[in-house]
């Protein structure tokens, strides 16, 4: 594979503490940066317990794009731990800390330790919708069905 196609754009970021580590692709392939915690000691994190972990960093997102935070899949299957909104959205005018709000969906406390990675951060771009209320929608095949509609004979 080539490098060439991958498509790349400047983000600036600003370090707002000193532990702070700049987001890193783990291979030269990777969709996701790396987020790491920028705690100066371990967090424990409790069963069924929420807790916000900083990352010291504040990014300046290009207008057209969004940073969509996303878990990172070692964290969730093997320690239970995950964001607690599934998806952080980190729209491009927002400039202060991006903070994790990690969810324990286990059993057992787990621990979040100094600049351990934490979740990832995906740059995409988006179309922002103009709404236009109207009475009537076009007519589909699948109408109104919704969750498990589709597949059923």
């Amino acid at each position: 594979m080539s490098s060439a196609n991958i498509n790349e754009t400047n983000i600036k970021l600003k370090k707002l503490r000193e532990n702070a580590e700049i987001p890193r692709y783990g291979t030269e392939f990777a969709a996701g940066a790396d987020l790491c915690a920028a705690i100066l000691e371990p967090v424990t994190i409790r069963p069924g317990e929420t807790v916000p972990i900083g990352t010291g960093i504040a990014l300046e997102i290009p207008t057209g794009l969004v940073g969509l935070v996303f878990g990172r899949s070692g964290l969730a299957s093997k320690r239970d731990l995950a964001p607690a909104n599934k998806v952080g959205v980190i729209d491009s005018d927002y400039r202060g800390e991006i903070t994790v709000m990690i969810h324990n969906h286990g059993s057992f406390e787990r621990e979040i330790i100094p600049r351990e990675r934490i979740a990832q951060i995906v740059f995409m771009p988006y179309v922002k919708g103009v709404f236009e209320e109207t009475d009537d929608l076009e007519k589909t095949d699948r109408g109104e069905g919704g969750f498990g509609s589709t597949g059923r004979k």
